[in-house]
């Protein structure tokens, strides 16, 4: 098995959504377009995993959304060194229809007091689904790691959530401990790194917005 020295994960640069949320009135989620703030932050971690990849080469997955497909085209990789494919397993979380700005508010509100895995938006996903999906995703990485030839790189271009719950699922969290982490920020990444002893680690944690609360397995 050629397991991957380094499994990057890059959330999307800024798009249209994460300036104006009366946006999602008029545009399907995953239609919306980078800003150019959105490029630029793109560019700059372009600039970075070239330097961090160096010569070597990458299996890339990328989620279906315009803003992921621009922001991996704006990493500007080699393409002599890159194998891409899309990856639905890795979109964002699932609204399920266009969005009423004050209805979305008061979701999201609930969601805070109810729980960020557990709460189901009305007509699309929980967090728990996105688990489950990243998890079968996984199952698909395994299994390519088989290939005796497989890069030393993996990439995934993705989203702050998709990227918290990946980690989640690879390093065993907690729903306590996902429950108090929050997103990196557009454009930022955090990488999987293998080490001697063949356990991977995170290069850097996620911020903590919360203090997490555990509960006792016993009741």
């Amino acid at each position: 098995m050629a397991r991957p020295r380094r499994i990057v994960l890059v959330r999307h640069g800024e798009s249209e959504g994460n300036v104006d949320d009366t946006v999602y009135e008029r545009e399907p989620d995953h239609a919306l377009r980078l800003t150019e703030t959105g490029r630029a932050q793109a560019v700059v971690a372009g600039e970075q995993l070239r330097a961090l990849f160096g010569e070597e080469p990458v299996s890339a997955y990328v989620s279906p959304y315009r803003r992921t497909l621009q922001t991996f085209r704006a990493l500007a990789l080699d393409p002599a060194r890159v194998r891409v494919r899309e990856e639905p397993r890795l979109r964002e979380q699932d609204w399920g229809n266009w969005q009423d700005r004050d209805d979305v508010r008061l979701q999201k509100a609930y969601r805070d007091a109810y729980g960020h895995f557990f709460y189901r938006f009305a007509q699309g996903e929980s967090g728990a689904d996105v688990y489950d999906r990243v998890g079968a995703f996984l199952e698909s990485l395994y299994r390519s790691f088989e290939a005796p030839d497989h890069p030393p790189n993996v990439l995934l271009v993705t989203h702050g959530l998709t990227m918290r719950l990946f980690c989640m699922r690879w390093f065993h969290w907690s729903v306590a401990e996902f429950e108090c982490l929050s997103n990196p920020g557009n454009g930022e990444y955090r990488t999987l790194l293998l080490g001697d002893d063949g356990r991977y680690r995170l290069d850097r944690p996620f911020e903590r917005w919360i203090t997490p609360q555990s509960y006792d397995l016993d009741g």
